[in-house]
């Protein structure tokens, strides 16, 4: 579950029981295209060394889709995502407790979520990246050569 306190919205979900936004079912975005993707991000502000990674990251991703945007909240970002309000997600820096609820989310909405390096096992601090499946393909491969 994920509490948007501002907005007042509960996401919720559980593995084979889909995910929601109240009584509302959610799916993630069917849009395909990269250059009309709206995509969340994080900054590593905790992870400095890894700074100059993600500079070039955020360029390579803003050079070719729609726009980038940065909420503040890694877990209602993934909920966007969720949701479809967002086609894609990545961020570098994240732990467990940020992460895990929008995962479930995530995949119960027909998305997918893995690290950067491809691996499904995200519930560990690294990396995120998130989407419906054309768009995370696409993302990852954007950033695995930015």
């Amino acid at each position: 579950m994920i509490h948007d306190v501002g907005r007042d919205l509960v996401y919720w979900g559980a593995t084979g029981l889909g995910a929601w936004q109240g009584e509302r079912r959610l799916h993630v975005s069917g849009l395909t295209e990269p250059r009309h993707a709206l995509v969340g991000t994080g900054f590593p502000f905790k992870s400095l060394p890894v700074l100059r990674r993600y500079l070039d990251q955020f360029a390579a991703v803003m050079g070719v889709s729609s726009g980038i945007r940065r909420a503040g909240s890694a877990a209602l970002d993934l909920a966007d995502v969720a949701a479809g309000r967002f086609d894609a997600f990545w961020e570098l820096t994240l732990a467990p407790w940020d992460v895990a609820a929008g995962v479930l989310l995530i995949r119960e909405a027909g998305g997918v979520v893995t690290t950067l390096e491809g691996e499904d096992d995200v519930l560990r601090h690294g990396s995120v990246v998130a989407g419906n499946p054309s768009l995370h393909r696409w993302l990852l491969e954007l950033l695995r050569t930015a």
